[in-house]
């Protein structure tokens, strides 16, 4: 208890953490800070772009093996089987409407590509290493999710059905389409494509970062100030303890996987976020009658600080004990 203690208290100070913190309160606070949504959806693309080069970059000097195909086959699986825990908690917890609890679920099991950098940035602090190809798997974990959260909608009788038209909305959302995109740049370039952006693409990184998540705490601050008397104490609990479920079904994953500590720790960050990006898009288009307050403020509002401050270290902490790494 007291090395998660002491993981998460290094974790709280750092620049990237204290960003999201700094958003967060001014927001509560009613300040005016904001950031330009020009420059956010800049700052979004950035970080995509270079998440998805680098991963491709990874994969292309560790070369396809059988982990890594059975850890994306894992994530795909994870993807579209965590939403239906998420949603079976959300009706025994909350009295969310179907269309809300399916929205709600869909976010649980996609995920931030953000928690995933933070969670790297504390393996890298700590000196423990990860399958560099990991940031594959978070690629491919950000679609199933929404179709089965269509799925669950669909099944009860109400809301947008599946059709070609709309899996071609979600497959082509801006956000997959550039992290996989700039993957395969990546991985076609290898390091000798990275040497060539290097200062562009690792460099400004953390920097950049810091800048997006104090947008990010604004966003939750507000959703947060703005939420009150929508969403319930079984609403603020579903935050907090789907991401606990979802990190251990990650752990026993990644242990049956093979992946290292650091492996582990990813997928398990991967299982217990929340999408902020890609789902909240596909949900405006294909369920345009679930309420964003709900499912935004429960992902970035809740899980998202929770991810970050006690989650991370507890996920780490957990993994180093049961893997001996």
């Amino acid at each position: 208890m007291t090395g998660i203690l002491d993981l998460a208290l290094a974790n709280l100070v750092s620049p990237v953490i204290l960003s999201f913190v700094l958003g967060l309160l001014a927001a509560l606070g009613r300040s005016d800070l904001t950031v330009p949504e020009a420059a956010a959806k800049g700052m979004s693309i950035y970080l995509l772009f270079a998440i998805g080069f680098k991963g491709g970059v990874a994969v292309a000097a560790n070369g396809l093996d059988g982990t890594l195909i059975a850890t994306m086959i894992a994530g795909l699986v994870l993807s579209a089987v965590l939403p239906f825990i998420a949603f079976a908690m959300l009706r025994v917890l909350t009295s969310l409407s179907r269309i809300d609890a399916a929205a709600v679920a869909g976010h649980y099991g996609s995920i931030s590509i953000v928690t995933f950098v933070a969670a790297t940035s504390v393996l890298e602090g700590r000196g423990i290493s990860s399958e560099g190809y990991m940031v594959a798997v978070a690629a491919v974990m950000e679609a199933p999710a929404i179709l089965s959260a269509l799925w669950l909608v669909s099944t009860g009788g109400s809301g947008r059905r599946m059709d070609k038209e709309l899996m071609r909305e979600i497959m082509l959302n801006g956000s997959i389409v550039l992290l996989v995109g700039a993957f395969f740049i990546g991985a076609a370039t290898g390091e000798e494509g990275l040497a060539a952006i290097s200062s562009f693409i690792v460099a400004p990184f953390t920097g950049v970062l810091c800048l997006f998540l104090l947008d990010m705490g604004l966003v939750a601050g507000r959703g947060l100030r703005e939420s009150r008397g929508t969403l319930n104490i079984g609403a603020v609990a579903f935050g907090i303890l789907m991401p606990i479920v979802g990190s251990l079904i990650g752990l026993a994953t990644g242990l049956i996987v093979g992946l290292s500590p650091g492996g582990v720790t990813l997928l398990m960050v991967l299982s217990a976020s929340a999408s902020y990006i890609a789902v909240p898009a596909a949900m405006r288009v294909a369920l345009p009658e679930a309420n964003p307050s709900v499912y935004l403020t429960l992902s970035l509002g809740v899980t998202f600080p929770f991810n970050l401050t006690i989650g991370i270290p507890l996920y780490v902490a957990l993994s180093q004990a049961v893997t001996g790494g």
